[in-house]
């Protein structure tokens, strides 16, 4: 288990809680809109902080902070993250996932096992531009298929979200994913935003009308659907 990063407080992260986030490094996808580039491809240049350090932090908010999010990367690369997580629970925290769905036998087992209260995955694209958003050539949506038909009946809250990218989300592709995830409780859609750790730069975001445009699309298919950080 490698943690790179540690955000002891946010009311963002994790809906409707207080929560910590714990950022772990490696992924098995390369988005081209990735804001976190270094800790994806170079997990190994970033800092690394020690689990003793995260569940002391931890022990000494269990009566203020309500909840913990896993994010990366990708958490579910990691074999160990079963009992990472429930030492976590141990403490009497709420666990929030996030993934990119490529692993819906871990997804399955955290959830089996009462590990994880809210899972957060990430829709890339539609079926046929997977490859295009991942950033992997000739991507198999085998697993991401899995994943959701999964979480659209699983027994715990969930959400899907896409960053938006102007050149990678038509309108097309928006009608396209919400039949894919029909019946779907949330979808959010987040616009993209440029930084200095984006995996390939050069990349641009739609206007807020343009994406009001695609909730409107998305409707028909989604019990909830609404833009996230947009102003």
């Amino acid at each position: 288990m490698q943690i790179n990063g540690f955000n002891k407080t946010t009311l963002l992260d994790y809906p409707r809680h207080l929560a910590a986030t714990i950022f772990l490094g490696g992924c098995n996808m390369r988005c081209p809109f990735c804001h976190n580039a270094s800790l994806v491809t170079n997990p190994g240049s970033q800092p690394i902080i020690p689990a003793s350090e995260i569940f002391a932090h931890l022990s000494k908010r269990k009566n203020i902070l309500e909840g913990v999010c896993i994010t990366g990367g990708e958490p579910t690369l990691y074999a160990d993250l079963p009992d990472f997580i429930k030492d976590i629970k141990d403490l009497g925290f709420k666990v929030k996932l996030d993934t990119n769905g490529t692993n819906p036998e871990m997804l399955k087992a955290l959830a089996r096992e009462h590990l994880i209260d809210y899972v957060a995955m990430d829709i890339k694209n539609s079926k046929e531009k997977y490859g295009l958003s991942s950033g992997i050539h000739d991507f198999n949506i085998k697993n991401i298929n899995e994943s959701i038909s999964y979480l659209l009946s699983a027994p715990l809250d969930y959400e899907f979200r896409t960053t938006i990218v102007r050149e990678h989300h038509t309108e097309q592709d928006m009608v396209f994913i919400g039949q894919w995830i029909k019946g779907a409780k949330a979808y959010y859609l987040q616009s993209y935003k440029d930084s200095e750790d984006i995996l390939s730069p050069g990349l641009s975001s739609h206007s807020k009308e343009t994406l009001l445009s695609f909730t409107k699309l998305l409707t028909p298919y989604v019990n909830y659907v609404s833009l996230r950080g947009v102003e």
